[in-house]
């Protein structure tokens, strides 16, 4: 498996480094100096090149225009480790998780509270496939987009699920199996920084709002954490807390997609 990093990360480069080593193959790290992805040389090219040498390719990129241009010119299966638009690996990871504690997905509420990012859209896409209600509490100008939304509603129709916004966050955490929360300021926003940590403090994962959901909720970050923005130590490290069994359960998800497509 050859790995392009454009973004560090700890959770994605150890467990599909783990992941393959468990499956019985090799993992090589390729740092964003190394490759220069549409820089140093042509995204088409990089995939030309890389689909000769190795079995797959895992990349965590800043712009979802790469991993679809990888996919476009390699000649073996491209996995999104992360982009702009998406994460579908955390999304399985997530769902995995939720499963796991909760015996099945279909009917539950999963609530998200903070910024609309990638993650959001990964759950949207497959809570809704899977016959969840979605609800996503956002400030205004911080939700999701449109056309994500669309997407996720047509899963839903199909499966019995929704996709709801609002901006109340306890309105969205009411009544519900899981609450998830993520970073208010993504690597790539950093200069919003600080306009954000005026906007984002209403939807902030604490005690209280934890307990105004089901008495057996569990609470899912993504990690990392800055923790006493988007969540508190208090729920991080409490009895809710389902975060670093949801970490572990990347490197699992992870070993079903690389098994699926790697053959």
């Amino acid at each position: 498996l050859g790995m392009i990093f454009q973004k560090p990360s700890l959770r994605t480069r150890v467990s599909f480094e783990m992941a393959m080593h468990h499956l019985g193959g090799d993992a090589m790290y390729l740092s964003p100096d190394e490759i220069g992805l549409g820089k140093r040389e042509s995204v088409a090219d990089v995939a030309r090149v890389l689909s000769r040498y190795v079995d797959g390719i895992m990349a965590r990129v800043f712009s979802h225009s790469h991993v679809v241009e990888l996919a476009r010119y390699s000649r073996v299966p491209v996995i999104n480790g992360l982009s702009d638009y998406s994460h579908p690996c955390q999304g399985l990871a997530d769902l995995f998780t939720i499963y796991e504690k909760k015996g099945r997905l279909k009917g539950l509420t999963l609530a998200y509270v903070g910024d609309a990012n990638n993650v959001l859209t990964s759950l949207l896409f497959g809570g809704c496939k899977l016959g969840m209600r979605v609800v996503s509490a956002n400030p205004p100008g911080y939700t999701p987009r449109p056309e994500v939304l669309e997407i996720a509603r047509r899963f839903a129709a199909e499966s019995g699920g929704s996709a709801e916004v609002m901006t109340d966050p306890h309105a969205a955490v009411r009544g519900a199996d899981v609450i998830y929360t993520d970073v208010w300021t993504s690597m790539g926003q950093e200069a919003e920084r600080e306009r954000r940590l005026q906007v984002f403090p209403p939807y902030q994962v604490n005690a209280r709002l934890v307990s105004e959901a089901k008495p057996d909720v569990i609470v899912m970050h993504c990690l990392p954490a800055h923790r006493g923005e988007e969540i508190t130590d208090e729920v991080a490290d409490g009895p809710h807390s389902v975060v670093f069994d949801q970490a572990e359960n990347r490197m699992h998800a992870q070993k079903a997609v690389l098994a699926s497509l790697m053959r």
